[in-house]
């Protein structure tokens, strides 16, 4: 493109035909100036009134000062060095799983990668400055201005500068998950005030998380990213400005990071006793026995065990009696989520919800419970439960009822009212009590037996589906279930498929039933979207796998992102609950209460325990 460019007002850079055009008209011309001036002015004074924050709160005030030498649940002293090898269930084709193509480990988000601020794991959403230094941001969260560290360096020495995060924040609205699509374009507008200084417009989302969300945004290197094939799987190790960089990727098999020894947060804060390992590496093992067969032969370091009989049983090894292997019992303090087989309510005949309570009845959580898990699972009976954000047994508060009002006619009367539970059993696997239950609530939807088969009054077809799983413990609770539904006539056909086949087809929603969960935090925001609004239905890749589309639902989630203090929040965060169980999307199973862990016992931890449970990122190896 060749011609001089001048700056205007109103147009920006223009072509120097264009901009003489705007100066033969100087009172124009000076009244812009003025009106601009003045707009200059009064951003900059409105800015100068809030001070830059060191770091931001969902609600309320984040709890660390901006003096704080480390995060409450780290030991700044830890030292640095050795190598902790984990284990993941699965294999992968690619590396980035920020985009809906391929199946992907988190490790360069985690790791590879940075965001611009960082959480904090002992709260419930609080994030402090990493890349960016500070924020500027108004009380009505309108906009938020980053001001970038200027030491942000990527691992190939290239500056991090504000261009990269523009960069990286296209690429996800354009090609990412449908998570970061649809928050992302909330945002009306993005502009680089300088290398190290951008601001994101966010006035008319009315979304008070959401500048908790781009703070959380991994950046890119634009320098090193292809923006036509970003969407692609890629085994290609990417560009980070993170603390570790890809050595080893054997496709499907091993990812190996090694820390950098030019790190430039090194002596940051907030990375403080984090990031102690010299070398990560993940192994990937296909099937669950080999995965935990590898464990007790010392393949692999650390363990979270998410297995109750396991974990009741199967640790009496020789590893574990001499000690070299340490089983540890943590407390988790953050809500449990719901685990349960989903229905795919965009299936006949699962879009019936009399229907989907029936089949509820036919799990015999009491028999499952003793006979498969040792008696040490809690059955599931909300989607926040644990916590003070569960309706289970709880009558609404005025806040809930209002808010429910307009959806009342969608919702059932018990859960409501806080009466609801999931339905309980003899535990003898064979309640006949269930069964007629169930079999009357199939009655008022239109089947009906026929000797020993479930028929559809109309059209006498039999009721058949097929549950779709990805491993053999998932297999075996599915045929269990199956076989409680078999005894009133339903078929239920257990497909086990390997784990690239089965997340593709989750992706596409192309299944009747799964086992699925959603994990809870004690700050639920835009996540509630992506899995339960009706935009989310019809939207491949994203997590709303039942298919919900609600008013009431959609309505509770905006009600609980608007809330500004701590009790509109709950009140908001249980009014969802009850929409959601109202619904009845899953059949609820079960959580475990605590976090099992075992682990090398060369391997020590901080005495702390944050608030949503521990990772490695703060743990170190013993120097011999």
């Amino acid at each position: 493109m060749t011609g001089t460019f001048l700056y205007s007002i109103h147009g920006g850079f223009q072509r120097s035909g264009q901009a003489v055009a705007a100066a033969c008209n100087l009172p124009v011309l000076l009244k812009n100036l003025v009106v601009a001036s003045i707009a200059i002015a009064a951003i900059g004074t409105a800015l100068a009134a809030e001070p830059a924050r060191h770091g931001i709160a969902m609600h309320g005030e984040p709890a660390l000062t901006s003096g704080s030498e480390s995060l409450p649940y780290v030991n700044p002293d830890a030292p640095r060095g050795g190598r902790i090898v984990l284990a993941l269930h699965g294999t992968f084709d690619s590396l980035n799983p920020l985009i809906v193509l391929g199946v992907a480990p988190d490790v360069v988000p985690r790791y590879v990668l940075q965001s611009l601020m960082i959480r904090s794991l002992d709260e419930p959403f609080s994030v402090y400055g990493l890349i960016a230094r500070t924020v500027d941001m108004p009380e009505d969260r309108s906009e938020i201005i980053f001001n970038l560290d200027p030491r942000a360096r990527f691992s190939d020495g290239h500056p991090l500068t504000a261009a990269d995060v523009r960069f990286t924040f296209e690429a996800l609205k354009q090609d990412g998950k449908p998570f970061h699509r649809s928050t992302f374009a909330q945002v009306k507008a993005v502009e680089i005030l300088g290398p190290h200084r951008i601001r994101f417009d966010l006035s008319g989302s009315g979304d008070r998380e959401l500048p908790l969300i781009i703070a959380t945004m991994p950046i890119f290197a634009a320098h090193a990213t292809d923006p036509a094939t970003f969407g692609n799987t890629s085994l290609t190790a990417p560009i980070g400005s993170g603390p570790y960089v890809l050595s080893e990727v054997r496709p499907g098999e091993r990812v190996v990071l090694t820390r950098r020894a030019d790190y430039w947060g090194e002596d940051l804060p907030i990375t403080r006793g984090l990031y102690n390992f010299q070398e990560i590496r993940y192994d990937f093992y296909r099937d669950a026995n080999s995965l935990f067969e590898a464990f007790k032969a010392g393949l692999y370091d650390f363990r979270l065990e998410g297995d109750a009989s396991r974990w009741a049983t199967g640790y009496d090894f020789p590893a574990v009696r001499e000690g070299r292997v340490v089983r540890e019992t943590l407390p988790i303090r953050s809500p449990k989520g719901m685990s349960g087989f989903v229905f795919n309510t965009r299936r006949a005949p699962f879009e019936d919800v009399r229907v989907r309570e029936a089949l509820g009845y036919l799990f015999d959580f009491g028999w499952v419970n003793r006979n498969l898990y040792s008696g040490l699972l809690t059955r599931s009976d909300s989607y926040f439960a644990g916590s003070d954000l569960s309706s289970a047994g709880r009558p609404p508060t005025p806040q809930e009822r209002a808010l429910l009002a307009p959806f009342a006619a969608s919702l059932n009367a018990a859960i409501l009212e806080g009466k609801w539970s999931p339905p309980a059993s003899d535990g003898s696997g064979r309640d006949r009590g269930s069964a007629r239950k169930a079999l009357a609530l199939l009655a008022e939807a239109g089947w009906a037996l026929d000797g020993n088969v479930l028929r559809n009054r109309q059209t006498g077809q039999p009721f058949a589906f097929e549950m779709l799983v990805n491993s053999r413990q998932q297999e075996r609770l599915a045929l269990n279930f199956a076989e409680s539904l078999r005894r009133i006539g339903i078929r239920a056909r257990v497909r086990l498929v390997d784990d690239v086949q089965y997340w593709r087809r989750l992706s596409q929603f192309d299944f009747d039933m799964v086992q699925s969960s959603w994990s809870a935090s004690p700050s639920p925001g835009n996540e509630q979207r992506n899995r339960w609004s009706a935009a989310a239905a019809g939207r491949p890749g994203s997590l709303n796998y039942a298919g919900a589309a609600s008013p009431a639902i959609d309505g509770m989630i905006e009600a609980l992102l608007n809330a500004k203090e701590r009790e509109d929040f709950v009140a908001a965060v249980r009014a969802l609950d009850r929409a959601l169980l109202s619904g009845f999307y899953v059949v609820p199973l079960f959580y475990v209460g605590d976090q099992w862990l075992a682990h090398d016992s060369k391997l020590l931890r901080p005495d702390n325990i944050p608030l949503l449970g521990t990772t490695i990122d703060p743990w170190w190896r013993a120097r011999s």
